[in-house]
């Protein structure tokens, strides 16, 4: 009898994996157009993302490019060592998060505040003038946002030290200010990059239904209640999901920005993992290094988007996964 019943219960099972087959395919068959535009993304992804991460070996080897990554030598975990000993990895431990930190508080609420504003906006001609001028600073080069700053905050040629002259004041070394640095860093993203960033946020909210707004305006609310009580909470999930990302890169920094405006007086503040790799792993040649640095910004990031992910699905709200 129990035989019988196992026997039925195989054939009952193969069945139902077939029919989940046949469905399987057919919503291949379906969808089929849509699995081909994914294709060109997923071939990104898989040549320049996946296929050189066998180059995180390196880290694990004295890697001379003469003799090639074969026949370079095992050390394990040497260069880890040495970079957790070393004094100056927690300085630019502190600068690069601190840096983050930064961008986090200030830079990041930013767009979602300009989105906010540009979608109040009702005369159709102004909004897009508006859009058009803060979306402008996201396709200068940092070269050319570099030197904008110099020419406003340098001593000699600078705009702002010229007035302060012509008031009978001292001028004053702005870029050689320590404690200005990660301030002026947020201040350049936040005017170069900031509008681009609306687009997202605008999308979002462009999605929001509005019969919602229309609830809200019979229930006599203001247009302050209307973004307060409509607005944020439609876009809530679009802005947790960014925040779990920007999370993730809170050991990447912009590096060329970092470089171009980084000075011998500052460098106690400005010395970060990127420049650090791009000092020594690159101009030195100490690739094993270098890898072994971003190796560890990879585990880091990596650690924080899946603890933010935990904490925002425990606080009840939509993580990535």
């Amino acid at each position: 009898m129990k035989t019988q019943e196992a026997v039925l219960n195989n054939r009952t099972e193969k069945e139902r994996l077939r029919i989940n087959s046949r469905s399987l395919w057919s919503n291949y068959v379906k969808y089929r157009y849509m699995y081909l535009l994914v294709i060109p993304g997923f071939l990104f992804f898989v040549i320049f993302k996946l296929v050189p991460m066998w180059g995180l070996l390196i880290a694990f080897k004295d890697y001379n490019p003469i003799v090639g990554f074969l026949n370079s030598p095992w050390v394990g975990l040497k260069f880890f060592s040495e970079m957790f000993a070393d004094e100056h990895f927690y300085i630019m431990l502190r600068n690069t998060l601190l840096i983050n930190i930064f961008g986090l508080v200030f830079f990041f609420p930013v767009p979602i505040l300009l989105a906010i504003m540009l979608n109040e906006v009702r005369h159709e001609v102004f909004k897009r003038i508006n859009q058009s001028l803060v979306y402008m600073p996201h396709f200068l080069s940092w070269v050319v946002i570099a030197s904008l700053t110099f020419f406003i905050l340098s001593v000699d040629v600078g705009l702002i030290n010229k007035l302060i002259r012509l008031l009978g004041m001292k001028p004053y070394s702005f870029l050689n200010d320590v404690n200005l640095f990660w301030g002026l860093l947020t201040a350049q993203s936040i005017w170069k990059d900031a509008g681009w960033g609306t687009i997202i946020f605008l999308a979002a909210i462009a999605g929001v239904n509005t019969e919602r707004y229309e609830a809200a305006v019979v229930d006599g609310a203001s247009r302050f209640r209307q973004i307060w009580h409509v607005t944020l909470p439609a876009i809530r999930p679009t802005i947790v999901i960014l925040l779990i990302l920007r999370l993730g890169h809170m050991t990447d920094v912009n590096f060329e920005q970092v470089l171009l405006m980084m000075n011998p007086l500052v460098r106690d503040v400005g010395d970060v993992f990127d420049t650090y790799v791009y000092n020594n792993g690159i101009l030195r040649g100490m690739y094993s290094v270098g890898v072994a640095v971003g190796f560890f910004k990879g585990l880091v990031g990596l650690a924080l988007v899946m603890a933010s992910n935990y904490v925002v699905k425990k606080m009840g709200h939509e993580g990535i996964y």
